[in-house]
């Protein structure tokens, strides 16, 4: 029985938008989260210190508003997820429920790890990307549907097309996306690698 994951075409639901550039992976989900021994709850705990005070009172974020509860696609800023390379932080936002996220530009590792857990991420031209975090402002309720394959975000009988690394792209389409599970799939061709290496290897 193969454990290949399925394979990743499309990605629909409403959007969060989320202001601003150079959010880093500390703010996404704070240090002391990383001593966690799995990656459970942790999608409670993502922009935590963004979203409550010291006292648990709730602040003006776009992740504790009702309007957008339920969202699959997240709307960000340039160079996002830089910062350190912690998988806590995609971990964090796939388990709050966000299935795809669309940007101007992403930090390398972040991206990476968003692909591994099969999370696509997609950019697009920053007056895009302000059109769009405007359009889900207006109207929560706008529902998007990511053609991964086509590379068109489609809405409100409305196209646009978005730009995904051709590496991630081939992964998420062929259902290869989870490296762990890729190498598990391929152990029989890598033992025969480790057996032909000379002895002294």
């Amino acid at each position: 029985m193969s454990n290949k994951p399925a394979a990743i075409t499309a990605v629909q639901g409403t959007a969060i938008p989320l202001p601003g550039n150079d959010i880093d992976t500390d703010r996404i989900i704070p240090a002391r989260y990383l001593r966690s021994v799995t990656f459970e709850g942790l999608g409670t705990e993502v922009f935590k210190d963004e979203r409550f005070n010291d006292d648990g009172s709730a602040k003006a974020h776009p992740f504790n508003e009702d309007k957008y509860a339920g969202a699959a696609l997240l709307i960000v800023g340039r160079n996002f997820g830089c910062g350190s390379s912690r998988e806590h932080a995609p971990q964090a936002i796939m388990r709050f429920g966000i299935k795809a996220i669309i940007g101007e530009s992403f930090a390398e590792i972040f991206a990476g790890n968003c692909t591994s857990l099969g999370i696509p991420v997609c950019t697009a031209d920053e007056q895009t990307i302000e059109e769009l975090q405007e359009l889900v402002q207006n109207d929560p309720r706008l529902v998007f549907d990511l053609d991964l394959e086509a590379q068109i975000l489609n809405f409100g009988g409305k196209s646009i097309s978005v730009d995904i690394s051709p590496a991630a792209k081939t992964a998420l389409l062929a259902g290869t996306w989870n490296t762990l599970d890729e190498l598990l799939q391929n152990e029989a061709a890598i033992e025969e690698v480790h057996r032909r290496l000379p002895s002294f290897l």
